[in-house]
């Protein structure tokens, strides 16, 4: 009898460790910090659950959240749909929704091109509040929270790093910089780390608004840093990748691009040391996190303009050539991959043991064991 519930207990307990991981994937990379790791394990051995079909184009991620996927369209459109692919709404923007969304308690977070932020019911699409900056938006919102203030951070086309409270959809606060912000503002420990088209990574206090660090890349940083305690990876627009320490504001390490390196417009993916990331000279690179030391690299048939995700000891990304791809973290050799038959630059979503990922040509696909 001991035995039993020696046994039962030790059930309850690890099954408490799995139910305590959370059913979504409410931003952009999974967290603040875009480090791009999920708690949930892949699928030992995925198949296409069901496909969607958006009827658009698309450069959307998908995010989740209470049993609802999010994502935007080249057309306008928001689009809503449950877990098990069924549409649960859509709503219209006018201009296209290619940054992914965000969810902020009960409203879901976009933005279109033409600049304009918008706050929706996350139930049922209607808007609640928008925002215009001036220029085009290109990078996902992020959210910040202290105590019981907490404020939604977005970069623009017009030069600002933007604050609005998440309940009014009112300015407040906002930074200038020297050039348009491409990428999504990375948060971590209480600060905002975010790169722009002026070569600058820049550190920001989010309760004031108030610039804290600046540090010279000097060279466009298109896409978004991945935090890890005091350091920030990124790639730039010449394919060099970094790790930079935003205390001392001193590069830790660079991995200098070549004549044949492309651009790297992806999300680096941090976890167990490693630092993974994609180039559009259609090769998927991991480092070692401390030194930069190249660990390996994969090569795919087609750029890779997406954000990889490490779950466990796997790596999910996808490429331009088609396929999505799962390899192993400790040597990068091949276990899985599927041919989507049309470019892919989405970033996974990972939850519950499933993963979706939407297609160019505007598909949204679930796999699953």
């Amino acid at each position: 009898m001991k035995r039993s519930f020696k046994i039962l207990f030790f059930l309850f307990l690890n099954s408490g460790v799995i139910c305590s991981q959370s059913n979504d994937w409410s931003i952009f990379r999974g967290k603040s910090d875009l480090s791009g790791t999920s708690e949930w394990p892949l699928p030992s051995n995925p198949k296409l659950l069901w496909s969607m079909n958006s009827g658009s184009a698309t450069k959307s991620s998908p995010v989740i959240s209470d049993g609802l996927i999010y994502f935007g369209t080249d057309k306008g459109s928001l689009v809503a749909c449950n877990t098990g692919g069924r549409l649960a709404w859509k709503t219209a923007a006018g201009d296209p929704i290619e940054a992914p969304p965000l969810v902020s308690d009960n409203n879901i977070i976009y933005s279109t091109s033409e600049g304009i932020l918008y706050a929706a019911n996350k139930k049922t699409g209607s808007i609640v509040w928008s925002y215009k900056t001036d220029n085009q938006i290109a990078g996902s919102a992020n959210i910040w929270k202290s105590g019981n203030s907490s404020g939604i951070i977005v970069g623009s086309y017009d030069y600002y790093l933007h604050c609005i409270n998440p309940s009014t959809g009112k300015m407040l606060w906002r930074v200038e910089t020297e050039n348009y912000i491409n990428g999504t503002p990375a948060i971590l420990n209480g600060k905002i780390v975010f790169g722009g088209c002026d070569g600058m990574l820049r550190v920001i206090d989010p309760l004031t608004g108030k610039q804290k660090d600046t540090i010279d890349i000097g060279v466009y940083i298109a896409s978004s840093p991945a935090l890890a305690g005091n350091m920030a990876y990124f790639g730039d627009y010449d394919g060099t990748k970094y790790c930079v320490n935003i205390a001392t504001k001193k590069i830790v390490w660079k991995i200098q691009g070549g004549e044949e390196s492309g651009s790297i417009l992806g999300i680096p993916a941090i976890g167990n040391n490693s630092v993974v990331i994609g180039s559009e000279d259609k090769f998927l690179y991991c480092y070692n996190a401390s030194d930069g030391k190249l660990e390996w690299k994969f090569r795919t048939n087609g750029k890779i303009d997406g954000s990889p995700v490490l779950a466990s000891s796997k790596v999910l990304f996808t490429s331009m050539d088609g396929y999505i791809y799962i390899l192993r973290l400790s040597d990068g050799k091949k276990i899985w991959s599927f041919n989507a038959g049309t470019p892919v630059s989405s970033s996974p979503a990972v939850v519950d043991g499933k993963f979706y990922i939407l297609t160019e040509d505007g598909r949204l696909m679930a796999f699953g064991n």
